[in-house]
């Protein structure tokens, strides 16, 4: 009889230990907090050593076919312009030699979108930048279109009146932002007000596009 007593105990005391541990709540995990790593400052804009004040932004290109020219000038919606630089060091002392890269690509591409046919004779059209190298103009096709020799005023006299706007800005009496300006959306209008004396003033071997 006392064994069987023990029995019932040991039996007992099993089965409250196994429902204790059924009821049991598994072990709590400590929580580990993950902090995002901060945001990267956005990049400095590295300003040109020798920029000249204000800047000329022409409007974005929204038409890559179907341009047509209006007399020596451009289609503005096809060829606002572009600005490579505002370096006073570049544009005054700097060959544009290391600055004219146009592919051939890029000058049947000018010639096709204004409708024309590529190559053209020689000499009839120069694939011209509008806003020049030589003030800072840009190689992009947003910057060049066909512009015609003949009839006058063509790009011989486009080439003067850049050869003008440059002097006036290497020699501080023009701001290169507005040479850009003017050149960019009407050419022809400085050319009528120094006709006498860009006529009297060839283009450079440098000068021109």
């Amino acid at each position: 009889m006392p064994s069987m007593r023990r029995c019932w105990s040991v039996l007992v005391l099993n089965v409250g230990l196994a429902a204790c541990t059924a009821r049991a709540p598994p072990p709590v995990r400590p929580q580990t907090t993950v902090t995002a790593p901060a945001p990267s400052p956005p990049p400095a804009v590295i300003s040109e050593p020798n920029a000249a004040p204000g800047v000329y932004s022409p409007p974005p290109r929204t038409k890559e076919s179907a341009c047509a020219v209006r007399g020596p000038l451009p289609d503005p919606a096809c060829t606002p312009g572009a600005v490579m630089t505002t370096d006073l060091d570049v544009v005054c002392h700097r060959s544009t030699k290391e600055r004219r890269r146009v592919s051939a690509e890029v000058h049947r591409l000018a010639l096709t979108e204004y409708g024309f046919s590529y190559p053209q004779p020689l000499g009839a059209f120069e694939v011209d930048h509008l806003i020049p190298l030589e003030l800072g103009g840009d190689n992009l096709i947003a910057n060049l279109w066909p512009e015609a020799a003949e009839p006058a005023p063509g790009f011989h006299q486009k080439d003067r009146v850049e050869n003008y706007l440059h002097r006036q800005v290497c020699a501080g009496a023009m701001n290169l932002a507005d040479a850009q300006r003017q050149i960019a959306t009407d050419w022809l209008k400085v050319w009528r007000q120094i006709d006498g004396q860009a006529s009297a003033t060839p283009a450079g071997a440098d000068d021109g596009e």
